[in-house]
């Protein structure tokens, strides 16, 4: 004799039994869920973004600098104070009249102008010139802190890059001799000759590979001899930045950075892995500065170098 539940249908029972099943799984599967995620929450705290307008410098093993004019026609002391603010170190290549007030700021000066691009050492005639006012910028530059001084090759104008050397190391040689007894780097800076532009390329201009300024400092023969490392420039005319700065490292004074193409801010509209580029700077135990030498189109200049900043602060 069947019992009142052996009664239930075969149908039913299998769809009961299904449904429940079903629904245990359901209850056992929302259970695990709700329990690893209160664990996973518990094990991760969560974060908040901060806020971007109060974010500064905090790695610091990159020493940030900012170049003066490409943020004309912001006053230096404006930019310096933003700078300090956001935890540089240098406001660079600006007036030594300024030079008291970024040192008030908490800065200093990463390096100094001297002559122009266009009349450099690589012809004779300009010797006399560029040794005079890159004497008065190393005196300058040893009394009040600022570590190094630029110098241009300056345009071909129709000479081999052998005379454009050789006549360069004769000028270099005239003034070297008093960067090494004050203790100041001349830097000779290498510069895009493709792009016409202007400040966003330099057509004629001779050092416009990292090679032609390399064999300069190797022919001078000092310490006190250095090439600046302009990564925009260089992308432009060679690529292949990383393994140049491995490559030729030891004879690098000093660096620049912008976005490539177009000199503009380091975003994601450029080319350059810039973060990738200041590990292998650091790499190669580098202690000078980095410039950031980019000129800002961001309606805001102070973001544009707050995210520049972020962007190198590896």
């Amino acid at each position: 004799m069947r019992t009142a539940t052996s009664a239930v249908s075969p149908a039913l029972s299998r769809r009961t039994l299904l449904g429940g099943a079903l629904g245990g799984a359901a209850l056992l599967s929302a259970g695990c869920t709700d329990s690893t995620t209160r664990a996973t929450n518990a094990a991760v705290p969560a974060t908040t973004t901060p806020d971007e307008s109060t974010w500064r410098i905090t790695n610091g093993r990159i020493n940030q600098s900012v170049v003066g004019w490409c943020f004309n026609p912001m006053e230096t002391v404006t930019l310096a104070k933003a700078a300090a603010q956001l935890g540089f170190k240098s406001v660079e290549l600006v007036d030594p009249k300024h030079w008291p007030m970024l040192k008030e700021a908490g800065l200093t000066c990463a390096i100094a102008g001297s002559h122009g691009f266009v009349k450099g050492f690589n012809h004779v005639e300009n010797h006399q010139m560029c040794v005079q006012k890159i004497s008065e910028q190393i005196e300058r530059s040893a009394a009040f802190g600022c570590p190094n001084v630029i110098t241009f090759s300056g345009m071909r104008e129709g000479i081999s890059d052998e005379e454009g050397i050789k006549n360069c190391v004769a000028g270099i040689k005239q003034v070297v001799g008093l960067a090494e007894q004050k203790g100041i780097t001349i830097c000779m800076e290498v510069l895009n000759s493709r792009v016409n532009e202007n400040m966003k390329g330099h057509p004629d201009y001779q050092a416009d590979r990292i090679e032609f300024a390399v064999e300069i400092c190797k022919q001078v023969g000092s310490p006190r001899m250095k090439i600046l490392f302009d990564i925009y420039h260089t992308q432009i005319m060679q690529g292949d930045v990383i393994t140049r700065i491995k490559q030729y490292h030891e004879y690098v004074g000093h660096y620049h950075t912008a976005g490539v193409p177009g000199r503009g801010e380091l975003d994601d509209t450029q080319e350059i892995n810039y973060p990738a580029v200041m590990k292998a700077i650091l790499a190669t135990g580098y202690k000078g500065f980095v410039g950031q030498e980019f000129i800002p189109t961001w309606p805001d200049k102070v973001k544009a170098l707050r995210h520049a900043a972020r962007v190198c602060d590896v």
